[in-house]
């Protein structure tokens, strides 16, 4: 009986170790964004940008610029939208040429 809890024991362990795996990686490899910058950042100096990961507080988008600075700014802010098109054009045409 005593083995068989043990058992019962040890798997239960190995489930909550294994289901869990995936979420802390998420947690691990995200960024998230305390706070917003209130720049707009000139969208010729963009390279890239990423979303944060949804288990972040705020939504945002972080705008990666030539020097190498990351902008956070909030998703919401009317100007993102534009930005990340002309991004994404940018980058479609250079993969194309």
């Amino acid at each position: 009986m005593r083995s068989l809890m043990c058992l019962m024991f040890v798997i239960f362990c190995s489930v909550q170790m294994t289901s869990s795996g995936p979420i802390s990686e998420d947690v691990a490899n995200s960024k998230c964004c305390g706070e917003f910058s209130k720049v707009k950042v000139p969208v010729n100096k963009v390279v890239s940008y990423y979303k944060t990961s949804s288990i972040c507080a705020r939504s945002a988008v972080v705008f990666q610029t030539i020097a190498g600075k990351e902008f956070c700014i909030d998703s919401k802010t009317p100007w993102v939208k534009t930005h990340i098109d002309k991004v994404d054009k940018r980058k479609t045409t250079a993969t194309k040429a």
